[in-house]
């Protein structure tokens, strides 16, 4: 999986603007700029009609060998390993009406995948690179990630001001507004973003820090589907629905077109409003967002493997083989921000899903719980570094465990038997900016009960990333 064009940074895959964030430090910036204060390799306009962008990043990854008493095709290899993932995007936009009230743009966005994760980013449910595309026999090939029409209709004349990405190229919107996304698209472009745990490029690498784990968002293995999104702002609010199309076969390449039988839903609010009231100044601002999904997919029940198998009707649990048309599998997600001083802001993510159908886009978690925070490098004179603390633990339901340990698989666990535990992760880095749109970051993850199995690990991930935005 691979969320590469994610807005608040980054993210299957991905990487590189953030629609909120002021501080953003790859923020567009004006020709006026100089070096110093530049963040992109190339100056950006915002009074053009038209928008040219893009962002490279490279990520080594490594890890050293760890306790394994047993493994199988989907482990995570305990020999040690190291890879290096490439993760390249053309952004290219155009204002088609330029009219702040009722705007319409139009997007293109060209992307090449390239590299390997380790283990092929199998054996893991937090796998710790979100830019692998599981799989590798894609190649490296560019390929169109995005092609979609933006549309704003405006339902008041106060204009505020909105900074310029590459799904949104107004830099005036009418305050209360309906925005409709329509084409190819990445759902956590537009669900589930938060600031300081969204971003795989400039912050967090991790899959379920990024996004949240148990959102089993429609997508196809590199991360896009076809849908339709619509977005409601007011002042303090927004409230979003989105529906698109499911992959044929769980995390696969095609995608079933007939929405009467498979399709992916999302309902999200937003409220931007500070989680601490009085106790914080009032500038310190903070955002609450409750997500909720239903997919309708060709999607077994992990039950009914279970029981064919002991029923001797099957070899080895297979879940592919009890798969149903318009099977229904539900969850929710709970997603918060607040800045606690100019320098330090902390989120946490919460999901759920019912974990008795199979995992099928996303990743193999039924429930998770995250926290974490970033500290700006103004405190020691560096504006554009930061540093990053997480924590996370995963956990799958009972039937899904059974499944696992009678030696069933799923698209990217399973070890042959499981001694089950919730797989645990912490996960720290710090990002440096070095000149206009380059940055380097260290970024180090500690995973506990790898694949959920506490019989194997615990393993430590070592990254170096380079990433750069022109």
């Amino acid at each position: 999986m691979m969320i590469a064009l994610r807005p608040a940074v980054a993210q299957q895959a991905v990487a590189g603007f953030d629609f909120a964030a002021a501080d953003r430090p790859d923020a567009p910036v004006p020709a006026a700029k100089t070096d110093d204060a530049m963040l992109t390799m190339f100056p950006h306009s915002d009074q053009t009609r038209y928008f040219i962008a893009g962002q490279a990043n490279i990520i080594f990854q490594a890890h050293g060998p760890f306790h394994s008493p047993y493994e199988d095709s989907n482990s995570l290899l305990s020999r040690g390993e190291y890879k290096t993932s490439l993760l390249g995007t053309l952004y290219l936009g155009a204002q088609i009406i330029n009219n702040p009230k009722y705007n319409l743009d139009g997007i293109f966005d060209l992307e090449s995948a390239g590299g390997r994760g380790d283990s092929e980013a199998l054996g893991l449910a937090g796998a710790p690179n979100l830019d692998v595309v599981r799989n590798p026999n894609l190649g490296s090939t560019p390929y169109v990630a995005q092609v979609q029409l933006h549309q704003t209709i405006g339902f008041s004349n106060t204009m505020v001001d909105a900074e310029r990405t590459p799904f949104s190229l107004a830099t005036k919107v009418p305050e209360r507004r309906l925005e409709l996304h329509v084409g190819k698209m990445g759902m956590p472009d537009f669900f589930d973003i938060n600031n300081i745990g969204t971003d795989s490029h400039l912050q967090f690498m991790n899959w379920t820090v990024d996004n949240n784990g148990a959102w089993d968002y429609a997508a196809d293995t590199r991360g896009y589907t076809y849908g339709v999104v619509a977005e409601y702002y007011d002042k303090d609010w927004t409230a979003r629905y989105g529906i698109a199309t499911m992959p044929t076969v769980a995390n696969g390449i095609d995608l079933d077109w007939d929405l009467r039988r498979a399709s992916g839903q999302n309902m999200e609010f937003e409220l931007r409003k500070s989680l601490l009231g009085k106790l914080l100044p009032a500038d310190r601002k903070g955002t609450i967002r409750v997500l909720s999904y239903v997919n309708h997919a060709h999607m077994g029940l992990y039950r009914d493997a279970i029981n064919a198998y002991l029923a001797g009707e099957d070899p080895k649990p297979e879940i592919t083989l009890h798969e149903k048309f318009s099977a229904v599998k539900y969850g929710f997600a709970f997603n918060a921000e607040q800045e606690i001083t100019s320098n330090l802001r902390v989120f946490t993510r919460l999901g759920w899903n019912e974990g008795q159908h199979e995992s099928f886009a996303y990743t193999e978690v039924d429930q998770t719980m995250a926290f974490g925070g970033d500290y700006s490098g103004r405190a020691w004179t560096r504006p554009n570094d930061k540093i990053g603390l997480s924590f996370v633990t995963n956990a799958i339901k009972g039937d899904h465990q059974e499944y696992l340990k009678l030696g069933g698989k799923g698209f990217l666990l399973g070890d042959g038997t499981l001694n089950y535990a919730r797989e645990d992760i912490i996960e720290s880095y710090y990002n440096v900016h070095t000149w206009r749109g380059i940055y380097y970051a260290l970024d180090l993850q500690f995973i506990d009960h790898p694949g959920y199995n506490q019989d194997r690990g615990p393993v430590l991930f070592e990254s170096v990333r380079m990433h750069v935005d022109f």
